[in-house]
């Protein structure tokens, strides 16, 4: 049985169980056999982890700001042009503290990925990005970014309009920024379009997440000119979490549940909650420019560890 039967199979028993009036000798079937998928699910393979961290079910980022912080006010606009609705963040309290979050947003539905480009982001949105970091920046507000995008958008208008061109300065501006950094790979982290979010003081990935140069379809195909033999590319790419930390890339993954986070969601809000009081009170005694100099040398040494 595949990953994706798997999965069929345990979003079928866990739509049974919320009914009312189930059969008690069912329920304990359907417990029996939904144990026996969880160990199905204990040694997935890369491609598996791909299928999860695309799938529909997944929280996006308006639900990780709805479980994890409180009167979010949300900010629109990069003051140049339009608004694009792939970049979605605004100020929020943490636990009291006054922060900035902000990250790729694709939709629950068919009809709000259309509306936000299926979180492919334009030139627009990597600069609404820029100006709400850098107005954390200026009043100390620390940056939480949630990623989760195929890319940036590839069309010939975001081009015009200075793609490369956003994404290098958002690359070149977080490096410097002098207010703490948080990066979460939620579910596909792929190309500069995830990178230009991404430059963080920590960065960490759910344990079923990829994080990429891009999709393995992209690479399948550069490489041998074949983007059917995705599988066989996403053990080369070493996308997974568990590759990434070993590379230093990473500094911690997140554990979902089995099967993935869609199945238990509030489990992994709870992690997430946890690991960002950790790293506030690990910043807590740093100064501004000892937090842009802790970044600097993160990337660094990611590249020392690489060679």
């Amino acid at each position: 049985m595949n990953i994706r039967e798997i999965d069929e199979r345990m979003s079928a028993i866990d739509d049974a169980r919320k009914k009312e009036g189930l059969d008690p000798a069912e329920a304990s079937r359907l417990e029996a056999e939904y144990a026996e998928l969880i160990k199905d699910c204990e040694n997935l393979t890369a491609h598996d982890k791909v299928f999860l961290a695309r799938h529909r079910k997944r929280p996006k980022i308006d639900d990780y700001i709805n479980a994890l912080f409180d009167d979010f006010f949300i900010q629109r606009g990069d003051f140049l042009s339009k608004e694009d609705k792939s970049i979605f963040g605004g100020i929020a309290l943490f636990h009291g503290i006054p922060v900035t979050v902000l990250g790729h947003r694709k939709g629950h539905n068919i009809t709000e990925s259309m509306e936000y480009n299926f979180g492919m982001p334009e030139p627009e949105g990597y600069r609404k990005a820029l100006r709400m970091m850098k107005q954390a920046e200026k009043f100390g507000r620390p940056i939480i970014t949630f990623i989760d995008t195929p890319g940036a958008y590839p069309g010939v208008e975001a081009e015009e309009h200075g793609q490369s061109n956003a994404i290098s300065m958002n690359l070149a501006e977080m490096s410097a920024l002098r207010t703490p950094i948080i990066s979460i790979v939620t579910g596909e982290g792929s190309s500069g379009g995830a990178l230009a979010i991404g430059v963080a003081n920590r960065v960490y990935m759910l344990e079923n997440a990829v994080y990429s140069v891009l999709s393995p379809e992209g690479f399948a195909s550069i490489l041998w000119k074949d983007g059917s033999r995705a599988a066989e590319a996403c053990d080369l790419m070493k996308l997974t979490a568990e590759d990434l930390l070993k590379y230093g890339v990473i500094d911690g993954i997140i554990p979902e549940p089995a099967g993935g986070i869609h199945h238990d969601p509030e489990t992994v809000y709870k992690s997430i909650e946890r690991m960002i009081i950790k790293e506030f009170n690990s910043f807590k005694w740093m100064s501004p420019s000892d937090i842009a100099k802790d970044r600097y040398e993160k990337f660094r040494n990611i590249d020392m560890k690489v060679r």
